[in-house]
């Protein structure tokens, strides 16, 4: 066994995280001892599992393996976004509209899905969901096709969803077109018609051309990969009804705002789009 800390510059609130990271029952939180345990995999794509603590802004990061060690420090910062300095985000949003909601919600970061292709997985089944079925739908998923380790979830793999049948995602409620969305990407990822490693070295734009051209991925879709998958700072997906409705309540509007409104709205926002889509969604969780 093996155990590091790691001391994070402020401000930085993991019990946000935690809180947020609680709404999908697919995560294994602990709100009172502050901890999560979190699925990845090795550099030869063993799954393991390690464990995340926070007293303060000191984190403890637990693991079996010593040699997973530097591989799962790398990860849990990436996904924890450690590296980040928030301290410039907030100082950005003060010259803002959103310095009220900056303020309220200080020290929450942008926290990664586990896997990128855990990420683009749940976007297809949230696709026009309310979220509460959605995160339903996705435990099903992957309760039914993944396995799990140390009580840990892991999604599916790509072999092992490219190798069912339509009907077995629509037994479990799944439309018959998103379960072929599903699988049909699954396959491609598997044919390395899809090369998801790749996607970190894209620009946005490359990412986006390279992923509307899949049966069942849009720009909705492409701009939550893009945001929790990959990490990019500037996204901004107008076309969320989410974002929309926090938009309407943060600025009292008496109709969600169209396109234009919120480009309106969100002038001086960047380079930090991502944050300000974040703050909103987090305000009316």
């Amino acid at each position: 066994m093996w155990m590091e800390k790691i001391e994070v510059e402020p401000p930085y609130n993991f019990d946000r995280v935690l809180e947020r990271m609680s709404l999908d029952p697919l995560n294994v939180v602990d709100l009172y001892n502050h901890k999560v345990k979190v699925p990845l995999y090795d550099a030869s794509k063993q799954p393991f599992v390690v464990e995340v603590k926070a007293i303060g802004r000191t984190f403890t990061i637990i693991g079996e393996d010593e040699s997973q060690r530097s591989h799962a420090l790398s990860e849990v910062s990436r996904i924890f976004g450690w590296n980040v300095p928030l301290s410039i985000i907030n100082s950005h949003f003060r010259q803002t509209n959103l310095a009220a909601l900056f303020e309220e919600h200080a020290g929450t970061p942008l926290v990664l899905d586990f896997q990128v292709y855990n990420c683009l997985m749940k976007c297809f089944i949230h696709q026009q969901l309310n979220i509460k079925f959605a995160y339903v739908l996705t435990e099903r998923f992957v309760r039914t096709f993944g396995f799990e380790i140390d009580g840990v979830p892991f999604y599916p793999s790509a072999d092992t969803v490219a190798g069912l049948h339509y009907e077995q995602l629509t037994d479990l409620q799944f439309s018959r077109r998103k379960a072929e969305y599903i699988i049909d990407t699954a396959r491609k990822i598997v044919q390395n018609e899809i090369n998801l490693e790749q996607l970190e070295t894209m620009t946005d734009k490359e990412v986006l051309e390279k992923l509307i051209k899949v049966r069942g991925i849009g720009a909705w879709t492409v701009q939550n990969v893009l945001l929790f998958g990959l990490g990019r700072p500037n996204l901004f997906p107008v076309s969320d009804i989410g974002l929309q409705n926090a938009m309407k309540r943060f600025f009292t509007l008496e109709n969600k705002p169209a396109k234009e409104e919120m480009d309106a709205l969100s002038e001086g926002w960047s380079p930090y789009l991502s944050y300000a889509s974040l703050y909103l969604w987090r305000s009316i969780e």
